[in-house]
């Protein structure tokens, strides 16, 4: 039975490769004389020492249509705004503005900011992006083109952790730089994508208001999920564009690192909570791991520690694969050696998922609901 899980565990990372690869990632589109007006919702709090460069991107796109930038603060002592403000100068030619939004309604700050931004928004296509978000100059211009295809409706892309400056973010930028994307385009070849991805998404107006705006997502904490599923549920496709993006993040430790994970994964469980059960099947390293331990052990078999060992080596090697794809700047690519940690780690993840429904978020802390909204949590 161990064998059988390890075998299970490597045939569905494998998959994972396959997907991946057959994926046109970082490709451009050669013709971009499509050119919609876009409005970018940027909801913002606090700076760190790449917030400005960050912001600084959407300023310099080179995009020959019309562009709107919002972006939102809560307070107008956030750190945030003197940056902003001075972008604005810098750029005076770009049509943008800082809004501050109070009060805030909601229980996810982010998606209150954004009720408040889209109705300032002056174009028919809503670009919503996370704070720490970096993008190359042709990202615009990429984004919108599948969006000439009537039936999308919402595009998003991959985000890679650009900036992983510590040994638990190097945890993490496995996870995220070789497991998730390759993971989404698992789930893209069984199905229509279904769910968005938060980094980006490029939604039109039109379809957001067939279910009432961000205004019907203003208690929910996956925003992202959210909105990507209401527009599948309404009819509409959901495109991945292959352009990936870059988020940027302060130096984070083990523990914050171990909060943020545990909060997506709780916030996975509750939005799939069936395919997130049976992810554990997918954990290669564990199961090659255990099955190695028992074949040495207890059953003292050579032939299937040799099995155990070769299934970990492909394992690790498929995960430097896909973050050699993914991550063009080497020396980001975690070490080896992370990739079973992250697994054995994750294993705890999962079983947390399942343990509580409380989460921190943005030093608040809330309790998940079974339908994915939050209550804000006194103490």
């Amino acid at each position: 039975m161990l064998a059988a899980l390890a075998a299970l565990g490597f045939g569905l990372v494998g998959w994972q490769w396959v997907a991946a690869i057959r994926f046109p990632l970082h490709q451009r589109c050669a013709e971009t004389s499509f050119t919609p007006g876009v409005t970018l919702l940027k909801p913002v709090k606090g700076a760190d020492a790449t917030s400005r460069e960050s912001l600084q991107t959407w300023f310099t796109q080179d995009y020959a249509g019309p562009v709107q930038l919002l972006f939102a603060v809560a307070d107008a002592a956030d750190p945030a705004v003197p940056v902003i403000r001075q972008l604005i100068a810098e750029y005076p030619a770009v049509n943008a503005q800082l809004v501050v939004c109070t009060p805030l309604t909601g229980a996810n700050a982010k998606v209150a900011k954004l009720i408040q931004l889209e109705k300032l928004a002056q174009h028919d296509l809503l670009l919503v992006s996370d704070a720490d978000v970096r993008v190359p100059a042709d990202f615009l211009a990429n984004v919108v083109h599948p969006l000439k295809e009537p039936k999308n409706a919402l595009v998003c892309c991959f985000y890679r952790l650009a900036n992983p400056v510590t040994s638990a973010m190097r945890w993490e930028a496995v996870a995220i730089n070789a497991d998730f994307w390759s993971q989404v385009l698992q789930s893209a070849s069984m199905k229509p994508v279904d769910f968005a991805l938060g980094a980006v998404m490029l939604v039109r107006r039109t379809a957001l208001a067939e279910f009432g705006g961000y205004a019907s997502m203003a208690d929910c904490l996956a925003d992202d999920y959210q909105l990507g599923h209401r527009v599948a549920k309404h009819g509409h496709r959901i495109a991945l564009c292959p352009v990936v993006v870059e988020c940027w993040d302060a130096p984070a430790g083990w523990l914050a690192v171990w909060k943020h994970q545990l909060r997506w994964a709780r916030t996975i469980r509750v939005c799939q909570p069936l395919p997130y059960f049976f992810s554990i099947l997918a954990n290669g390293s564990l199961w090659s791991l255990i099955l190695l331990l028992a074949a040495v052990g207890l059953f003292h078999s050579s032939a299937l520690a040799f099995a155990a060992v070769l299934f970990l080596l492909l394992r690790i090697g498929l995960a430097n694969d896909l973050q050699r794809r993914f991550t063009p700047d080497r020396k980001l690519i975690s070490p080896a050696w992370l990739v079973p940690v992250k697994d054995v780690l994750n294993f705890g993840i999962w079983l947390g998922a399942f343990a509580g429904n409380t989460i921190e978020w943005r030093g608040r802390r809330m309790r998940l609901r079974p339908d994915g909204t939050l209550v804000e949590l006194g103490g």
